[in-house]
């Protein structure tokens, strides 16, 4: 959440920089409107109180000199109803308030690509060449299908569309992918955490997925509780409504989680595969950093989820999305897009992102600055990785003409020796291959 002393001060840097992000600048208007009406009536409230003070002193200084006190007693209580009123005239211009700030997002760092959408983010680097191959590529849902390690059609039987069964020596890939990630993360400095899988609906307006965000997931008991999106709320709640002690800054965090999403809106895309499903695994980082260091902060997490694409031998790039397409919480993003050669394009496999204190707000995260001051915390998140894409992005890119699948080599130990999927070992109750 943004901060309204901020907006109040200066209004046309914050219509400005907003207006990148498709907010109209009458918002910031209503916005300062509520905030200007709530200042007045905290004012006339002050009043009241200073009149029902003096009412007050009246009715002893009456007592004490045994005279009628009925008409400063009345006038106390007419006071008492009208701070009343204007209690509730307070309380409902809050809402309202907090509500229109609740869906203003960040405001996005100097530098980001301006732009409507995904056209204009810009690409930073390229790591590795598209891999190329003397066959034409498969899918990875056509390799994992016809090997039996991936069955979308009993999941779908089970679950309905988007959903897979990982089988045999798939679902021993998808664990040894994020094995490895966990464990390259922890050389990182990364204390691993494994956290709840349902939150609160405050733990989903902390991170800020809430009040804007509910269609995109799924909720339980009532509207209370959420199935996470997302490990990146449990995580960065963790420490909501607390102070850090600042000689323990930063603090890195890790943990694997499955994520749902409901997939509101994406009705027609990525329909076969696992680039989109309502239930998949993900190996989130957060960070709780000093405000001085987070952009800092944001490469090394960055450069924390290239290496595992590094060590697994996987082309991508990078880019920094534009103020259009980046996250509603986020100041600055970069994406990393991992190399699918069956669909000869990047595609997304992590997403880094500085939130500055805009989470922090809506937390009350703390920690105090070399004066001893309570200031905000900065918190940073990213994927490192999403697993599912990640085994999508081996199969394609370690696939062999046979139709086998060779394992990236620092994935051999976690695969206990296995150095390639084959019809033959993939899956030992598969009756479709003799």
């Amino acid at each position: 959440m943004l901060d309204i002393k901020k907006i109040r001060k200066d209004p046309e840097f914050f219509k400005q920089k907003l207006a990148t992000r498709n907010v109209d600048p009458k918002d910031i208007d209503e916005v300062l409107a509520l905030d200007e009406k709530r200042r007045e009536l905290l004012q006339q409230t002050e009043t009241l109180k200073a009149k029902r003070n003096a009412a007050s002193k009246k009715i002893g200084e009456a007592k004490r000199n045994h005279e009628s006190a009925d008409d400063a007693i009345a006038e106390m209580r007419q006071v008492g109803e009208d701070i009343k009123k204007l209690d509730v005239e307070v309380e409902e211009n809050d809402a309202i308030l907090n509500d229109k700030l609740a869906h203003l997002p960040n405001v996005p760092r100097d530098g980001v690509p301006v732009g409507p959408d995904e056209d204009s983010n810009r690409e930073e680097y390229k790591v590795g060449e598209p891999t190329k191959f003397a066959f034409e590529p498969k899918h990875h849902w056509d390799l994992g299908e016809k090997l039996g390690i991936l069955d979308f059609d009993r999941a779908a039987k089970v679950s309905g569309a988007r959903f897979v069964y990982y089988v045999g020596l798939g679902a021993q890939l998808e664990r040894a992918v994020y094995n490895f990630m966990l464990d390259e993360h922890m050389k990182e400095g990364y204390t691993e955490v494994l956290p709840p899988y349902i939150v609160k609906a405050q733990s989903m307006y902390g991170t800020g997925q809430f009040p804007k965000f509910k269609e995109g997931v799924y909720q339980v008991n009532g509207e209370d509780m959420t199935l996470i999106p997302t490990a990146e709320v449990p995580l960065t709640n963790y420490f909501s409504g607390e102070e850090i002690p600042t000689d323990k800054l930063p603090v890195y965090v890790t943990a694997l989680s499955p994520s749902f999403r409901s997939e509101a809106g994406s009705a027609g895309r990525d329909t076969r595969g696992l680039i989109r499903m309502h239930q998949f695994n993900k190996v989130e980082m957060v960070k709780y950093v000093k405000p001085e260091t987070s952009f800092d902060e944001l490469e090394k997490m960055t450069k924390n989820a290239e290496n595992i694409l590094q060590k697994l031998g996987l082309p991508y790039h990078v880019i920094t999305l534009s103020t259009g397409d980046m996250s509603f919480t986020s100041a600055e993003t970069h994406d990393i897009e991992v190399w699918m050669p069956a669909q000869d394009k990047y595609r997304e496999i992590s997403s880094c992102s500085n939130c500055t204190d805009f989470q922090a707000r809506r937390m009350h995260i703390t920690y105090r600055d070399e004066n001893g001051k309570l200031q905000l915390v900065h918190t940073l998140n990213g994927s490192g990785l999403a697993v599912g894409r990640t085994v999508a992005a081996i199969l394609e890119n370690y696939q062999n003409e046979d139709g086998t699948v060779t394992i990236p080599e620092v994935l051999v130990p976690y695969m206990h020796g296995i150095t390639k999927i084959t019809p033959e070992n993939a899956v030992p109750f598969n009756y479709l291959h003799k």
